[in-house]
């Protein structure tokens, strides 16, 4: 039914469009269909830990075996109705599943999968060079421009963002509110009001000279205690929520959640990039975050992120690039709050993506380990664009990162939510692989390929191994001994891609 009341829409809005001759209609879109073999899931084959509601209530890691291959197949439509050059208005569709699930299950049952992905007016406010753009859109917030995406935030959100020249060629303003979650929507599930939504407000001012850039930005949330921070949505190593990259791991503990109904976040920091000298260019994030210091000590979230890129840009036959980073991480107790920077919904990784990270990944569905980059610090390298044969082109990028968190607080945790088992293992707050101790690193490798068959067609290949030494005192011997008996973890993607 969802996929027949979209399209009805989207042909009522061309059928009305003869009647409004200024409008325009405008189509474009993209494809991907590719296939996925995938070994070694989490470093164990097995699934990772789970929320299961807002409670919280979770499912244990290690309960379920993986399935190796897969088919994915994305289908995504923008039509953009441009009533002149002021004005204009766009919706997203797409379909983005398994073959033999939903829409892409034989004789295509009507549970359809279709989902709406953009839907925003845009118009420039009359008389001035400011834009306005008020609905669901894409959403990122500063970043280097050699790392894949934003740490923060980097996806769709149901927004009003304004954009204005403040000083032509030189210096801009970007401001906006965003509702992130609104969990009950208009009415709360009782008489009572509940604090059930997650709003932000930001503000970025990029200034652009000849051989440098520098955007200040500034986040400022507004966090309900019944926010549902637990649900989880799909990402492109398996699902995650908000609650682990937002919340202290204290919130977990009793008395759970927050005492105050409502807390306040905060981030602040500056993206640069300096190109002054050509062909090596420099590349640097410095960013804080934290929030709840008003609530419990145990609630109180808050810490610091810096990466650093450089790459060489003079060569056709490749570009060589080097990345670098550190993040603050747990120390030994659970009770004082986290040190880490809060977050939600990154798209951060060296250069176009690396295995490790969930960032830059073309044939992105079961794509990567999804390791989270806060907490940890690293160093990569990658040779991107290597082309020796015409149409052909190749990135290899190797990884290492080492964790910042004591073992002792995840440790803690692990036997907290274990129900007093020493050697519970993964939960979702902290999940073997994804979060490290200070004690424990990984490496990663990928090769990416891609050939143009024509010009808006192209066959695509992304590989990648990872391998990981974990901790057994912290994660258990169950965990440990699967992720050292599967030796490593092998992808292997192969399919097409096609613009329009």
């Amino acid at each position: 039914m969802r996929l027949k009341a979209v399209f009805a829409f989207v042909l009522a809005m061309l059928v009305a469009c003869p009647a409004l001759a200024a409008t325009e209609v405008k189509f474009v879109g993209d494809a991907r269909v590719y296939g996925v073999f995938f070994s070694g899931h989490n470093f164990t084959g097995w699934n990772d830990a789970a929320w299961t509601s807002n409670t919280p209530t979770w499912t244990k890691a290690g309960t379920k075996t993986e399935d190796t291959f897969e088919v994915w197949q994305r289908l995504r439509v923008r039509t953009d109705f441009v009533a002149n050059e002021a004005v204009k208005f766009r919706l997203g569709i797409k379909i983005d599943n398994t073959w033999g699930t939903g829409t892409y299950t034989a004789a295509n049952p009507d549970a359809t999968g279709i989902l709406v992905y953009q839907a925003f007016l845009q118009f420039m406010w009359p008389g001035c060079n400011v834009e306005v753009t008020a609905g669901l859109q894409d959403l990122s917030f500063p970043q280097a421009a050699i790392f894949s995406g934003s740490l923060l935030f980097d996806d769709t959100a149901a927004a009003l963002t304004i954009r204005a020249p403040l000083i032509p060629d030189l210096l801009s303003l970007n401001a906006g509110f965003a509702r992130m979650i609104d969990t009950n929507r208009t009415y709360d599930t009782t008489t009572s009001q509940v604090d059930d939504e997650l709003d932000w407000y930001f503000l970025t001012l990029p200034v652009t000279t000849s051989g440098f850039k520098v955007t200040p930005w500034g986040i400022v949330a507004v966090a309900g205690k019944n926010a549902g921070y637990y649900t989880a949505y799909a990402s492109t190593f398996a699902q995650a929520s908000v609650a682990e990259d937002l919340l202290s791991a204290g919130t977990l503990i009793a008395p759970t959640k927050w005492k105050n109904s409502q807390n306040a976040y905060f981030w602040g920091g500056g993206s640069f990039e300096v190109s002054a000298l050509d062909p090596v260019k420099f590349y640097a994030d410095v960013m804080y975050g934290g929030g709840a210091f008003n609530d419990l000590k145990k609630s109180k979230r808050g810490g610091w992120f810096i990466d650093f890129g450089t790459e060489f840009t003079g060569w056709d036959l490749l570009t060589p690039q080097f990345f670098a980073w550190w993040g603050t991480g747990e120390d030994a107790s659970t009770a004082n709050g986290s040190e880490r920077m809060p977050h939600s919904r990154p798209a951060w990784g060296p250069g176009g993506g690396s295995f490790l990270f969930d960032g830059g990944q073309v044939l992105a569905r079961n794509s990567n380990m999804g390791v989270d980059p806060v907490g940890t610090y690293g160093l990569a390298a990658s040779l991107k664009n290597m082309s020796f044969v015409e149409k052909l082109s190749h990135t290899l990028t190797f990884a290492y990162i080492h964790g910042n968190n004591s073992p002792k607080a995840i440790r803690a945790l692990n036997y907290y939510l274990g129900s007093g088992d020493l050697y519970a293992g993964s939960n979702p707050y902290f999940c073997m692989g994804r979060d490290l101790t200070s004690n424990e690193h990984e490496f990663g490798l990928n090769l990416d390929s891609e050939y143009a068959l024509y010009e808006n067609l192209k066959i695509r290949m992304e590989t990648g191994w990872a391998k990981g030494q974990f901790q057994e005192s912290v994660w258990g011997h169950r965990l440990v001994h699967k992720a050292e008996e599967q030796g490593g973890t092998w992808k292997l993607a192969l399919g097409f891609t096609y613009k329009y």
